[in-house]
């Protein structure tokens, strides 16, 4: 195996170099990023020659020949990373003519952006057209647009096809997508991550910067793209498995000063703002929690928890949803029930509650009248 690698020599510092590893049947692979949208594919290297990272290099993927950028050897590391890459080949590297006609496809980029656009308003479509990319081999012409409807571009594939001479491909994006096209640094001084490293755009809630402690803002916690930053994701798991770990707020613990209960939760730092029992504040280290004696509640448990206790301190069952038939002794099913004083409750029908206040009046009326009667006689 050591005389085999012996043999090799490697041509030029920067040129690509021969290896007899191929006896073994070992055929190079790497990492490639390529296309406008900075696409990540596994390239198999032809002839087996071995490339260096960061070196310009023509590819063959599924859309045709294109100028890519070596990042790594595909290892098996490098490859647990990436969900369902695209793969090609590596062609050979850039050379002094490739970069010539790189150069001329790039001063070319702006007329055809311009044609797109001419056609874009002519027809009247309701689209924003945001870039055009030429592939390095000519095989299409990738257009790239944003709009909120579907759109019927039809008639501006076949005007754009008949000007060019090339096959159009139309590809809706979105508002991130734009920022990675377009974007160049961030407010942190860096480029932006979607053009630099992200192969794909994760999702980000505001449930991440909160449980950061980040400002709320939205003009200072939002991208070029408008839409949260990317990078709230990025220690969100870290800050997630921590504060797990931690005591929560409101939670009884015991430490080496005594009973305490926690106020606030610094989760970088794993400390925690406590209050003893003789009410000084203090911020400790989260190993210097003994143990937790009560645990918080949440708020629905808090609830039924005072509900209990408002209901046992009246004498009554704890409340439910449904209205209190036992402040009114009147039960909802017609049953007899008992109030606070264990007394026996019979439940009146309004109509039966009429009848009767009819028969007390027909009653006393009725006795008035006898009176007066006898004192005649």
């Amino acid at each position: 195996m050591e005389q085999a690698f012996q043999g090799s020599q490697r041509v030029g510092f920067n040129g690509p170099w021969k290896s007899n590893r191929h006896w073994s049947g070992f055929v190079p692979k790497y990492i490639v990023r390529y296309g406008t949208l900075r696409s990540i594919g596994v390239m198999a290297s032809r002839n087996n020659v071995e490339y260096r990272r960061s070196m310009e290099v023509i590819v063959r993927t599924d859309r045709g020949i294109e100028v890519g950028q070596i990042l790594c050897e595909a290892t098996d590391d490098a490859l647990s990373h990436l969900d369902q890459p695209a793969t090609g080949h590596v062609v050979r590297e850039v050379s002094t003519e490739d970069l010539n006609a790189i150069d001329a496809i790039d001063s070319s980029r702006k007329i055809k952006i311009e044609a797109c656009q001419k056609h874009i308003e002519a027809l009247g479509l309701d689209m924003k057209l945001v870039d055009v990319e030429q592939l390095f081999g000519g095989e299409r012409l990738v257009v790239y647009y944003l709009s909120e409807d579907r759109v019927d571009f039809r008639e501006l594939v076949k005007l754009l096809a008949g000007e060019f001479q090339t096959r159009i491909e139309m590809k809706q994006i979105g508002v991130r997508d734009e920022a990675k096209l377009l974007a160049d640094y961030g407010d942190c001084g860096k480029p932006v991550c979607c053009n630099t490293h992200l192969i794909t755009m994760p999702p980000v809630s505001m449930k991440m910067a909160k449980l950061q402690k980040a400002t709320l803002d939205p003009t200072k916690i939002s991208g070029r793209c408008g839409r949260l930053k990317c990078c709230l994701r990025y220690e969100f798991d870290t800050y997630e498995a921590i504060q797990k770990q931690l005591p929560r707020v409101g939670a009884h613990i015991v430490t080496r000063n005594g009973k305490a209960r926690v106020l606030n939760q610094q989760i970088i730092t794993e400390q925690l703002l406590i209050e003893t029992e003789d009410h000084r504040r203090m911020v400790i280290d989260a190993s210097e929690v003994l143990s937790v004696i009560k645990k918080s509640t949440t708020g629905a448990q808090q609830i039924s928890k005072q509900q209990s206790t408002r209901s046992a301190g009246d004498g009554l069952r704890p409340a439910t949803g449904k209205q209190d038939t036992l402040a009114t002794g009147i039960a909802a099913d017609d049953t007899e029930i008992k109030g606070p004083n264990e007394a026996e409750v019979k439940s009146i029908q309004p109509s039966e509650r009429g009848k009767r206040r009819g028969r007390k009046r027909g009653d006393g009326n009725a006795g008035r009248s006898g009176g007066r009667k006898g004192r005649k006689n």
